[in-house]
């Protein structure tokens, strides 16, 4: 198990030159044990409103108080000169989301952090590859979280990041005390479900098995945001900081988020993992493609020193969201990742301190379309068909930018 383990953080490492990485079940794990760490209960995290919501939850869950960011409605990324002073001074710690792989304003965040003493913490579940001035995501805060799920789509497994090696061995310990003992059954569902997934697809069934999930009461969202459940949310806030009372909202689309791993399940994530690169040059092609069209976002399409990025989805700004996903869903392209509405419309004021600017972070949430850049062309085609009209950020900047 060990030297499973190790197999994979040294390949992590030689993509975070040299920072040290520790294995964990899952992004939204290793995101508790670092806000456990650095953060003191009843801090303010600085976090993005365009996010899962899982996310908020692990932020509820570490005994922390969200506070929502204003966001630039070009790509979702936080936007630092529209956050006041007065919110700044207030935080325990800065939370990124590098949304689809768009990177947050790394330095600028860590420049902040830094006058203020303060931790920066990189959720880049969404960004391995990516990049901010010649320098991997992940590289800038104290602590940064990834995850195997995405990129890799190895379905479980991601890593803890640290900028000080030293305090490797105290969060391992701190990892190995709240995983779950592997469950052979859990093993064998994992081993077992691509191959179920690909006859489902192969007999064009997959929607008879998602209602079939349905009838059986196992289906945890049937909109874009989870049921947020205030009274009972309510009730498990003075339990923090503590995963149990929240354990029905962060396992959402994710029950072995700490499931320690059995042998098989590491093997496959390591196979996995060990194709990467070839992935990373595929979704920078694609998202090369769709950035140049004319739903592209006007900040990843700008000149720039940066590379193209490897985007996990490409978020297209659409007129007709909801118009455009029906389109693609016709074709059999699905389109998931949406975090509409923004998390202070989601949760209010009794869970998270509002925006103080909370209007492009609704527009972007209301016009971005996610989608796998693997499949541009074929997204374009179906889009450009159905009379699908690019939206313009300026509406929501009034003209400042």
């Amino acid at each position: 198990m060990v030297s499973a383990y190790a197999e994979l953080e040294e390949r992590m490492r030689g993509r975070l030159g040299g920072r040290e990485c520790l294995y964990v079940p899952s992004c939204r794990f290793g995101l508790y044990l670092a806000l456990r760490h650095w953060c003191v209960p009843g801090g303010r995290v600085l976090m993005s409103p365009v996010n899962d919501d899982v996310i908020f939850f692990v932020v509820l869950a570490a005994g922390l108080r969200p506070v929502q960011a204003p966001l630039d409605p070009r790509d979702g990324s936080i936007d630092t000169a529209a956050v006041p002073e007065s919110v700044w001074q207030g935080l325990s710690a800065v939370l990124t989301t590098n949304l689809y792989g768009n990177p947050d304003p790394a330095p600028e965040l860590r420049a902040h952090c830094d006058r203020l003493g303060i931790p920066l913490i990189e959720d880049a579940a969404h960004a391995i590859g990516s990049t901010v001035d010649g320098r991997p995501v992940g590289t800038y805060g104290e602590a940064s979280v990834f995850s195997l799920s995405k990129h890799t789509a190895a379905k479980t497994g991601g890593f803890l990041a640290l900028a000080d090696p030293a305090l490797r061995d105290e969060l391992a310990a701190a990892r190995d005390a709240l995983l779950h003992p592997t469950r052979a059954t859990a093993e064998l569902a994992y081993l077992v479900r691509p191959y179920a997934e690909a006859t489902a697809r192969r007999l064009r069934l997959v929607g008879a098995a998602r209602a079939a999930v349905r009838l059986l009461g196992l289906e945890e969202r049937e909109e874009i945001r989870m049921p947020l459940r205030a009274d009972a949310l309510e009730r498990a806030l003075p339990a923090a900081p503590a995963l149990e009372p929240f354990h029905s909202w962060v396992r959402v689309d994710m029950h072995d988020y700490r499931l320690r791993p059995g042998t098989g399940r590491l093997r496959r994530t390591t196979r996995r993992f060990a194709r990467l690169d070839g992935v990373l040059d595929a979704h920078r092609a694609g998202t090369a493609r769709l950035s140049a069209a004319e739903y592209g976002t006007p900040k990843v399409t700008a000149t720039s020193p940066e590379p193209v990025q490897p985007l996990f989805r490409v978020p297209l700004l659409v007129t007709d969201r909801d118009a455009a996903a029906a389109a693609l869903a016709r074709r059999g392209i699905t389109t998931g990742y949406l975090y509409d509405p923004p998390l202070d419309s989601y949760a209010g004021g009794v869970f998270t301190d509002l925006s103080p600017a909370p209007e492009p972070a609704a527009w972007f949430a209301r016009h971005a379309l996610p989608v796998d850049p693997r499949r541009a062309d074929e997204v374009l085609a179906v889009l450009r068909g159905a009379g699908i009209r690019p939206a313009q950020p300026s509406e929501a900047l009034g003209g400042a930018r």
